[in-house]
């Protein structure tokens, strides 16, 4: 047998962190989405009755999606336009095919600084010209106007953001909103708009789908955030049409489609949306307010911005900053963190920021606040971060 080539790039350091260091009796204050649901919670909450569950002929699905599933997406989401959504395997299979049949070498792309890593990714995997949109020219709900005019240009052939971010939480307002979409149009540029936690927000309301109403949009949505429903592996893609049926070639020689099973589970979770998301939402609010005060209480060792919507920020050590320690400090710092009170965050190494971490708080409250303690005498310990 031949030895595999060498990929093209290194595993992403998040998915690699996990690999290596998740596992059981954990507090894990890392994540970005909101802690899962069992199974017989969906089951009562959705009303999915057994009979339901019997009743799925286990046969192929279709390439788009089944009608039951896009139906339910595109009313919440798309406008009630179905033929404009495609469901998949996570929101990582709607990037890769919709990224991978948009994008041509050379291609100029504007893609948001420290943005999660498929999003990031499949422009340069295709040879695009990428230009960077800095994550200080995202303040209080705006892209900077002058920042925004300079990089969406004529012949920008596309635009990808991701809000709220993940890792920090920023996000934009209506208005910021408004003024991305009309620079896009103005240029010709397609917006690519990850929204995997869109339905969390703490300064302003839900922001729309921009894909139900800008018709050169492409948008990606998620079961494993917001929903609680990571383990179901169910994302989508609202898209144009025609982007959707060029992405049949790749996905009937990949992952052809979902299960009927999945797909009724999804269906019904989506038309249960509110009350998933809602109880979920409510509880990661209530550690949002812990998190403040612990914040406050340890502004000596660490300072932020507070999130703006979604269920994580990147708070920043202070001693590494100020020392402006090299990557591998903040990794170290981690598994010290892990070692030492079985307490889990993401290096900032994962999202382009050397001096802080993913601190995640859509978990459940009892663990989230032990977690917090575990950190709280990490630092204190450590005397601010030697």
């Amino acid at each position: 047998m031949s030895s595999p080539r060498p990929p093209g790039e290194d595993p992403p350091v998040l998915e690699e962190w996990y690999r290596r260091h998740l596992g059981p009796g954990i507090h894990d204050i890392s994540s970005s989405g909101v802690h899962p649901y069992t199974f017989a919670e969906i089951r009562e909450l959705c009303r999915i009755p057994a009979e339901d569950l019997d009743a799925v002929v286990m046969d192929d699905s279709v390439s788009q999606g089944g009608a039951g599933i896009r139906q339910a997406i595109a009313d919440r989401y798309a406008g009630g336009d179905a033929e404009r959504v495609l469901v998949t395997h996570g929101s990582s299979e709607a990037i890769a095919l919709t990224l991978g049949a948009l994008l041509r070498p050379g291609d100029r792309v504007v893609v948001q600084q420290g943005i999660y890593h498929s999003l990031g990714h499949y422009p340069r995997a295709a040879g695009c010209d990428i230009a960077a949109l800095p994550a200080a020219a995202v303040r209080d709900g705006e892209i900077d106007q002058s920042v925004l005019e300079s990089l969406v240009t004529a012949g920008t052939a596309a635009v990808v953001v991701n809000f709220p971010h993940n890792p920090s939480g920023a996000t934009l307002s209506p208005q910021g909103l408004k003024a991305l979409t009309e620079r896009t149009a103005s240029v010709g540029a397609t917006l690519v708009w990850d929204a995997a936690t869109a339905e969390i927000a703490h300064r302003w309301d839900v922001l729309p789908d921009p894909a139900a109403t800008h018709g050169d949009t492409v948008s990606y949505g998620t079961f494993s955030k917001t929903f609680g429903l990571p383990g179901l592996r169910v994302g989508w893609a609202i898209a144009p049409p025609g982007l959707i049926t060029a992405t049949f070639p790749l996905r009937d020689r990949t992952t052809l489609f979902l299960s009927p099973l999945v797909e009724l589970i999804a269906e019904r979770a989506m038309r249960h949306a509110d009350v998933l998301i809602g109880t979920r939402a409510a509880e990661a609010r209530r550690n949002l307010a812990h998190l403040t005060t612990w914040m406050t209480e340890h502004k000596d060792l660490v300072r932020w911005t507070p999130p703006e919507g979604g269920v994580c920020a990147l708070p920043v050590f202070r001693a590494l900053e100020r020392t402006a320690a090299g990557p591998a400090a903040v990794e170290r710092l981690c598994l010290d963190l892990l070692s030492r009170h079985r307490t889990l965050l993401v290096p900032g190494t994962a999202f382009g920021a050397p001096y802080g971490a993913r601190l995640g708080f859509g978990g459940p409250e009892d663990q989230f606040r032990a977690g917090l303690a575990g950190l709280s005498a990490f630092l204190r310990t450590r005397g601010a971060v030697r």
